[in-house]
Parts: structure tokens; sequence; C-alpha cells
């Protein structure tokens, strides 16, 4: 067992996967590492060597982060001197896992095991694998990213189980006044990787109707994709198939265009760092999320709700968690999902009429959608990710006496 770098008093406690500004996962180990970097009790290390390039932050947000970087250029030292096949450290380790319970390397192709070990789990299939199975018994604790995916594993005979939502920082997610960057048009935003899990395609069909009728409407689609892989997976759906790039990346305009939306109705987003997102949110009138499966709480979801802007969600998975709360629009209509080769049991179709009748009631009455958004700003306070941070601990807590 190799022992984890110790710095005063303060227990270290192992984040095993990589702190980003870029990704919902990394934002995770990101707001885990500042909301812990003045904890009296517990001190964050990260097993994944930090890419500068990665992480967005302020000054003080980098000033902050210092002594964890530090501290965990030891434990980096100390996991790639290790000639162990695997690597076992004396401390609490966080592995981020996703379905079948992988989890990716962070070193020779190794992730480590702790003193305990304890799973945040991400799931978006309600079934187990015998090999899922096996790897979740290697966990002391197992923090599902959602209620529907506690449901899921306790429903697969698993008891240590709890439940810990993603958090967001209310101090960059808030309502704020607009820079105007879009005079006379009304904005609808998408966010999300672009797959058919999220649902782009009912996104695309719902305002192409919603377009001929307001042709000032205006799609602002945060879709990244960096490959062609997760696009294909819209093939066989009802729209025109997916344009690719020479480059191999999905183009999004052209996909739009392709199913009858003109290019001057579409913005695309590249991957934009957490820091930049709520100035992009605050020129958006509505926010829709058809999303087919959630194993979180959808964070850029949440990131809609905390600005105040009226947000669409479906009515499926770790999408309830937030609708419980009546802080966005539900789709009610959630038809069973049919995928060839894919697990989608508790998943849902929304309804794509059902959509454009919300888009149609955000720009018939604003007053009511801001309503809505107000309602959201005001609850997403409770959620922050000090918050979350804290509920985390004391879930584990009993572990690490």
């Amino acid at each position: 067992m190799l022992r984890v770098p110790r710095s005063g008093a303060r227990r270290p406690l192992v984040c095993g996967w990589e702190l980003s500004s870029f990704s919902s996962l990394g934002v995770y180990g990101l707001n885990l590492a500042l909301s812990l970097a003045n904890h009296p009790d517990y001190a964050l290390l990260t097993a994944q060597p930090i890419r500068h390039e990665a992480v967005v932050l302020d000054p003080l947000g980098q000033r902050a982060l210092l002594p964890m970087t530090a501290a965990s250029q030891a434990l980096w030292n100390v996991m790639g001197a290790a000639p162990d096949r695997e690597i076992a450290l004396d401390a609490p380790v966080l592995l981020a896992l996703g379905q079948e319970f992988s989890a990716a390397p962070v070193v020779h192709g190794r992730w480590p095991e702790g003193d305990p070990t304890i799973g945040m789990v991400f799931l978006e299939r309600a079934g187990l694998s015998p090999v899922a199975r096996q790897r979740a018994a290697r966990l002391a604790l197992i923090v599902a990213a959602s209620s529907w995916n506690e449901s899921v594993l306790r429903a697969d005979g698993l008891t240590a189980v709890t439940t810990v939502l993603q958090g967001i920082d209310t101090s960059l997610f808030h309502p704020a006044p607009r820079a105007g960057r879009f005079p006379g048009r009304f904005v609808v935003f998408s966010g999300g990787d672009l797959d058919f899990r999220t649902g782009q395609d009912l996104v695309l069909a719902a305002f192409r109707i919603f377009r001929q009728r307001h042709p000032q409407a205006l799609l602002l689609a945060a879709w990244p994709s960096s490959r062609a892989g997760f696009a294909s997976t819209f093939d066989g759906t009802a729209l025109a198939p997916m344009a690719i790039r020479p480059d191999g990346v999905p183009d999004v305009v052209a996909w739009a265009v392709a199913n009858g939306i003109p290019p001057d109705a579409v913005i695309t987003l590249e991957a934009t760092p957490d820091i930049a997102m709520p100035h992009v949110l605050r020129e958006v009138d509505v926010a829709v999320f058809p999303n087919r499966c959630e194993g979180g709480t959808n964070p850029v979801a949440m990131g809609c709700l905390a600005c105040g802007i009226p947000t669409i969600l479906s009515d499926n998975t770790g999408h309830r968690d937030l609708l419980v709360h009546d802080i966005a629009v539900r789709l009610h209509r959630q038809s069973a999902v049919r995928r060839a080769g894919v697990d989608t049991l508790d998943w849902g179709e929304s309804d794509v009429e059902e959509i454009v009748e919300q888009l149609e009631a955000a720009w018939r009455d604003r007053s009511a959608a801001a309503a809505v958004g107000a309602r959201a700003a005001a609850f997403m306070p409770q959620m922050d990710w000090r918050i979350q941070v804290g509920r985390l601990l004391r879930a584990i807590e009993p572990l690490l006496q």
C-alpha cells in the first residue's frame, strides 16, 4: 500500500478523475477542490495530473488550488514510481464511475484503490452486468448522481448506496443583466454533448416548427463534439443525416440547414469553460432539454435554472430530481425509447409537439415564463457546490473514522 503525502493535520481525500473547466465531471472535481481548499479537516489531492490548459479560473481561484497542486505532485510521483499492477493508497479515494462501473485509468493504465474506495456513479443504463456487479462489490460506498441511479442500483441488489446530487456555482450562475448580444431575437438555448441520449434531434425538429412561426427565433446550440462517433448515434432518427466536416467533426449548422432551418437561425458554441457560460446563458429567453436520459441532474440545465432562465425539462431519469421542486417546465408526454442494441429502460422520448407548445407558451406569456425562471433562481442556491460538497462529506464520513 502506497502512502499518500500528508500536509499538516488535515486528512487527505483523493479525487480519482481529471479536473477540468470543460466537462461536467471535470467541473465536479474542480468545485470539489475549491470547496475543500480551506476545509479544516480534509485536503483534496488529485490522482490525475492537472493539465493547466484544461482549468480556466479567475486568479484567486487559481491561487486557491496551488497547495493542492503541490501536494498532488508528490502523489503523482509516488504513483508513477509504483511497480505494482494495481495501486493501493492509504487514503480515501473517490472514483468517478460510468456504465459497467468503469473508470478511466489515471496512471500507467491503472486506477487506484483507496482506504476506502468510494464510487461516484453516473449510470445511463438501467441494467447491471455481472462484471459491473463484481466491480461494485469492491466499493465501500456508492454515491449515486441521481435518485434514479440509486433506484437502479438498489433494484440490482446493491445496498451500500446513497444519493448526492451535483452542485452549481451560484457565485457565477445567477440572474444578472444581459449584454444584449442578439437584439430583436428570441433566443432558444440547448446544451449538452451531441448524442442521441441528449436529444438534439428533438430540439431541431421542434425548433424548425417554432422558427417557421417566429422568424426572429434563434437557436443557440452548445453541443460540443470532437468526434463523429457520437453524432452517428442519430442515424435512424426522423432527421436528415448528420453532416460531418472533413476533419471528422460534426457540422451542426449544416445539419440544421439540411433539416429545414436557415443558417442565420442557428449559432453553435465550441467547448466553453464553465466560468464563461453564465455570460452566454444571460442572453437566452428559454432553454430546452428533451434529454432521453440523464444519469445525474444535468449540470448544463442547472446553470440555466440558476441564471433564472425559463427551462423546459423532459420528465425522466435524473431530471426528476430537479422537477420535483417545481422550478422548471415539465415535458409530461414521455413514451418508451426504442433503440436497437441499447438498453433504454426508463428512458423517455419527449413529444415534439409538446416541446413546440412549451416554446410557444414562453413566447406568448413572457411574464409567466419569467416567473418560472425567478422561482428557479431563488431555489438553486440550495444546490450551491459548497452545500453539495458538505452533503458528500456527511455521506462518506462514517467510512473515514
